[in-house]
């Protein structure tokens, strides 16, 4: 039996959920049958074969899930609902967008009447939990996932690439905004119901706690004026050009003993004030991991920028050690020693990886490294460089014991939270001609952020619950007529 024939056969023996699918399968059958009897010489012929085969499936998919969808609409005289009681106005057919591309089913509409601003509604719709009147669940999940890796232009043309379902390129660019703004609504719940089915990764020793920022083109910050103004509020120095704004990110890092990286929460918010719903979220992450795993050591590392360090030293997050990026502290020496020897020279380079392994693995690094800007400082008067990083390591030098820390294993990068910044933010949302409004930078950031955080799946499920509710048939439905008023008595006359 050739490879052909026992398809069609599989085809064939396949059990189908309903009469109505067996026409497809039965038409898809006598293709394979068919075809299967003809040469296929060249790779263009085969190619062929391959793409006709492959739309013949979408178009017996499509047949089978319309029919499975229509079996679930229900024309009765009146629904229960949330409790509420509505009832039938009319039968419309409408287009939805499934994994095999798009099918037409006629469904039932009904209306609450006590409610006249309602909108109506579809038991099917609501039954299966189709997304924003067009979206099945499964189609709706692929196209957010592939949609927040790329643009909805190229999205659209990956899909009409693979030959599945073919969503617009708009509807491609709603979606995101629809799954947000559900999510939004309830994301404390929703969150929680995350971190309650979080496994850390096996081997975990210690946790480290990062804090970042980066800009992105986002309305709301039209002036360097404002965009200065923003930073110094929030103890940092931006260069950032004007109309952009700075999305914040933040991650939760599990190290081995020797302070590798086995697995990170990574998570971004579009700009807000001081990073507040940022900072929550990352202190409920922090608190729900220790109170399951309180042997966990804590670790905190980020940037210089004092409104990170408020919050990670604040009693927001548990008591740990705490260090500033050794990447960033290298880049501040660097800069010191540059601005004396000139910038690219071979005395520069020599002096700074020098005084760089010394600050890294010298138990007294920090102090060696302080020493060095000072008699260059001294030697030095007019350079303001030296002098304005030396005010930097003196300020933050009791978190920068990097030798010690490395002994006992925690991490002294921030390179997790760094590369969220790029591969979350910087990735999607900074590419040529891109503009930003806030909501809608938020309805990437959030999806991004479940995947790159492997709770994609997970979390899809719980927003995608919400489109879903119960319907019940209410039997003996009588239409009632309201009661007449009752008539008043006449009055009696007296003659």
């Amino acid at each position: 039996m050739t490879i052909l024939n026992r398809a069609a056969a599989t085809v064939q023996s396949t059990s189908v959920p309903s009469e109505a699918a067996r026409g497809p399968l039965e038409k898809l059958r006598e293709f394979l049958e068919t075809e299967g009897m003809k040469s296929k010489t060249g790779p263009r012929s085969f190619a062929n074969f391959e793409q006709e085969l492959h739309e013949r499936m979408m178009k017996a998919e499509r047949d089978i899930v319309a029919a499975e969808m229509a079996k679930l609409d229900i024309d009765a005289d009146a629904i229960v609902i949330g409790g509420k009681i509505h009832r039938r106005v009319l039968r419309q057919s409408q287009t939805y967008e499934t994994s095999a591309g798009e099918v037409v089913v006629e469904r039932t509409l009904y209306k609450d009447r006590g409610d006249e601003d309602g909108r109506c509604v579809s038991p099917m719709e609501l039954t299966l939990g189709v997304i924003g009147d067009f979206w099945t669940p499964r189609a709706a999940q692929q196209a957010l996932w592939v949609v927040t890796q790329m643009t909805p232009k190229k999205s659209a043309e990956l899909f009409e690439r693979v030959g599945n379902m073919t969503p617009s390129k708009s509807s491609l660019g709603r979606l995101p905004k629809l799954i947000d703004a559900r999510w939004e609504e309830g994301h404390e719940e929703f969150e929680r119901a995350l971190r309650d089915g979080f496994e850390i990764p096996e081997g975990s020793v210690s946790i480290a706690i990062s804090l970042d920022g980066v800009l992105a083109p986002i309305d709301g910050a039209n002036s360097p004026t404002e965009v200065r103004a923003q930073a110094a509020e929030e103890g940092r120095v931006s260069k950032g050009p004007a109309g952009f704004r700075e999305a914040s990110c933040a991650t939760l890092s599990f190290c081995d003993a020797n302070g590798d990286l086995l697995g990170a929460v990574r998570m971004a918010r579009a700009p807000e004030k001081k990073k507040a719903t940022l900072k929550k979220m990352l202190a409920d992450e922090v608190s729900a991991v220790l109170l399951a795993h309180p042997e966990l050591r804590v670790m905190k590392v980020a940037d210089g920028a004092a409104d990170n360090w408020d919050f990670l030293s604040s009693k927001a997050l548990p008591e740990g050690e705490e260090a500033i990026d050794f990447f960033h502290a290298s880049e501040h020496l660097h800069d010191a020693i540059a601005n004396v020897y000139g910038d690219g020279t071979h005395e520069t380079h020599f002096r700074y990886e020098t005084l760089r392994d010394t600050l890294r693995d010298d138990e007294r690094g920090v102090d060696k490294a302080i020493r060095a800007l000072k008699h260059l400082a001294t030697k030095h008067p007019r350079k303001d460089v030296v002098k304005r990083e030396l005010g930097y390591f003196r300020k933050n030098r009791k978190r920068m014991n990097y030798a010690d820390l490395k002994a006992r294993g925690f991490m002294i990068g921030s390179g997790v939270v760094e590369a969220a910044c790029k591969t979350l933010v910087t990735q999607r949302l900074k590419q040529s001609g891109m503009r930003w409004s806030v909501p809608g930078a938020q309805a990437i950031l959030t999806p991004r952020g479940w995947d790159q955080s492997e709770r994609f799946d997970k979390a899809w499920a719980l927003v995608a619950a919400t489109f879903h509710a119960d319907v019940t048939v209410l039997a003996n439905v009588i239409a009632l007529k309201p009661e007449s008023a009752p008539r008043k008595p006449r009055a009696k006359t007296s003659r």
